[in-house]
């Protein structure tokens, strides 16, 4: 049993609650007492009664518990693991419980003789807490009254809050409805207000044309706009009105459109600025605007694609279905209609372009100037951001995008349109350019830019290459094929009449004259014409005669001779002819054709070179015979020439009559041979 010391210790309500044994305890209390006491105190002095203990019991300098530690039995005391069933099984099981019993009752006298020795050396500190501890039961005691009082004083004021409180949030809530009552009854008041307002208007002017439809506009978005913000949904009053405002707001669009639409078509700026007016006071200009380019956009394409549609072009041929094969080209008897009915749905497609684009300028014209008379916005601010492309640019990229599709399509899918808008060519060309000259001249307005720039016009132009690039193959192909079958490969001998010479310079006039209205496809005809030439010089040099035959000239002339002496005059005539078309031209056309000209030239003096390198031997050799005549008395008494000047007459008048009247054209034949440079 522990002694009465150690049930009165108050270290004893401190040990662990895992604690299950004095030595437990007091292994707490050591951990404690290092802390707090003095090194005096860790010294246990025995007491008279203590004279017998055994030496395991007696004090040692440190401390009784490290005596324990190292004890077997008292060890286990020490272990957190500690089992009391288990430690008295095994006293009882050694055979020597009752030593075991004296060594533990020995065990607890030191620990009863230790804990009086603490208490006695902290006295003053124990006591020292117990009144500390008084102290704070009693201002504990005195908190605890004090925070009783403040409860009963916090429900006392609650219980007298609580009424008034409830009465103002009722207030508060009554007002704040009164109050949104009030707002709503004034805010359904100004909306009849402004919707009789707007009904006087509508009804005071019997005359459309006369209803100011601006204000109109502006009544009825101020209307829709306090109906919203007021949430005015519900009063069966403004739900009344409201259907009768929707309505005159479809009324006023419909008006405004139509205003602006006429004032499109006329290119009236003052009817464009008040259908623009009534849109912006709806606040509905930048829908309008998008849905008006868009129309645009769309009848543009819409025309773009009936104007090559060739059901549609059979059908106005007046042949009725079924005109059309499947290649797209006409039945026997229906092209010349076909052709005709195909320019003309052309030309209606070129004006309809005209009037879009011109419409779509002078909106985004009047949208750059226009103001709203109150606020002083620019129309065009509200329309179009800073990144946004321009209204022109817009509608142009989407007509030159379908026309250039459409092109694109039938050029591949319609020999029909493919053969007539590459043979008529120049005749397309001029139409797309007469368009383009249309819309320039009629955008151009000082401090307004143009409609179109110079690379959206050539935009357009680029969406007809390929029928370009096919008419100048074609132009190529007709030169050619005549200079073939005037100068063939299979009849060398053969020598082309003038009229087939004339034929070819014939063709290169109409060449010429079908593209003379456009300086850049004159240009590119120009060169086909250059290549022809090339081929005809060829042709011609393939033709000549360079045997012996060819540069004889004691005789008269030989065939070979005649006939290079007909292609020297064939190539100066169409040296002569060509020259004089490109005369009236810029001197980049002139040119662009000298190579071939130049050519030309040099095969016609290539004919007739060696023939001449003759001549000039003949004479320099008739001349050379000066040195053997004799110049003597006797030969000076003699009236008669000189043999060397007999004979040099001679020849000169057998090469005159033999060959060189051959080289001279006829004046009658050639009216130009008098004003060009010949070869002879």
């Amino acid at each position: 049993m522990a002694s009465p010391a150690i049930q009165r210790s108050p270290y004893s309500t401190a040990a662990s609650p895992t604690a299950s044994s004095p030595l437990q305890r007091l292994s707490n209390l050591k951990d404690r007492s290092l802390n707090a006491t003095t090194p005096s105190a860790a010294v246990i002095t025995p007491t008279p009664t203590t004279a017998a203990t055994p030496a395991l019991l007696s004090p040692s300098p440190a401390s009784p518990l490290d005596s324990f530690a190292s004890d077997q039995i008292f060890s286990a005391f020490l272990s957190p693991d500690f089992d009391s069933a288990r430690f008295s099984s095994a006293a009882l099981s050694s055979g020597s419980a009752a030593s075991r019993i004296e060594k533990l009752q020995e065990g607890l006298r030191l620990l009863d003789f230790q804990l009086r020795h603490e208490v006695l050396s902290r006295h003053e500190d124990l006591l020292n807490q117990l009144s500390s501890i008084r102290a704070t039961d009693s201002a504990l005691s005195t908190l605890r009254s004090s925070v009783s009082s403040l409860q009963s004083s916090v429900q006392r004021v609650r219980s007298e809050l609580s009424d008034p409180h409830r009465v103002i949030a009722t207030k508060t809530l009554q007002l704040s409805n009164l109050h949104s009552t009030t707002e709503l009854l004034q805010s359904t008041i100004r909306f009849l207000r402004l919707s009789k307002k707007l009904r006087d208007l509508m009804d005071s002017t019997q005359d459309q044309e006369k209803l100011d439809i601006s204000k109109a506009a502006q009544l009825h978005f101020d209307i829709l706009s306090l109906h919203n913000e007021r949430h005015l949904s519900g009063i069966e009053v403004v739900d009344s009105e409201l259907k009768w405002v929707t309505e005159i707001g479809q009324k006023l669009r419909g008006e405004g459109m139509r205003v602006l639409e006429k004032g499109l078509e006329d290119l009236n700026q003052a009817d464009v600025g008040a259908g623009l007016q009534v849109f912006y006071n709806m606040r509905e200009l930048r829908g309008t605007v998008d849905g008006l380019v868009s129309k645009y956009k769309g009848l543009g394409v819409k025309s773009i694609n009936t104007s090559l549609d060739m059901k549609a072009v059979s059908a106005g041929g007046g042949y009725g279905p079924g005109g059309v094969q499947r290649s797209g080209t006409p039945q026997l008897g229906g092209s010349a209609k076909a052709k005709e009915a195909l320019w003309q749905r052309m030309s209606s497609c070129m004006d309809q372009l005209h009037s879009i684009v011109v419409a779509v300028w002078h909106l985004q014209r009047v949208l750059s100037k226009k103001r709203d008379p109150f606020t002083h916005v620019l129309l065009l601010e509200e329309v179009m951001q800073d990144d946004d492309p321009m209204l022109t640019v817009r509608i142009w990229e989407a007509l030159v995008k379908s026309f250039a599709s459409q092109m694109k399509s039938t050029f591949t899918a319609s020999s029909f349109v493919k053969e007539t808008f590459t043979v008529g060519y120049p005749k397309l060309l001029s139409m797309i350019e007469n368009l383009l000259e249309r819309i320039s001249r009629d955008t151009d307005v000082k401090g307004v830019p143009p409609a179109l720039t110079s690379e959206a016009k050539d935009q357009m132009i680029s969406a007809i290459e390929p029928f370009q690039t096919a008419f100048l193959a074609l132009c190529l192909s007709r030169l050619s094929d005549l200079v073939n079958s005037v100068f063939s490969m299979s009849s060398r001998g053969s020598i082309p009449s003038k009229e087939n010479i004339y034929r070819i310079i014939s063709r290169i006039q109409e060449e010429i004259e079908s593209v003379q209205m456009d300086a850049r496809l004159t240009l590119l005809v120009l060169r086909e014409i250059n290549k022809a030439l090339l081929l005809l010089s060829e042709r011609a040099e393939y033709q000549i005669s360079a045997g012996p035959e060819a540069r004889q000239v004691t005789g008269p002339a030989t065939s070979a001779q005649l006939k290079n002496f007909a292609l020297c005059q064939h190539l100066q005539e169409v040296h002569a002819r060509v020259s004089s078309l490109v005369a009236g031209l810029p001197t980049i056309a002139s040119d662009v054709l000298s190579p071939a000209l130049g050519t030309i030239y040099g095969v016609a003096g290539d004919s007739v070179t060696s023939l001449f390198q003759t001549m000039l031997d003949r004479l320099e050799a008739s001349i050379l015979k000066i040195h053997d005549q004799n110049f003597g008395t006797l030969g000076m008494d003699n009236n008669n020439a000189s043999p060397y000047m007999e004979e040099l007459q001679k020849s000169i008048v057998h090469f005159r009559s033999e060959f060189l009247s051959r080289l001279l054209p006829p004046s009658s034949s050639n009216p130009l041979s008098s004003s060009t440079e010949t070869i002879c």
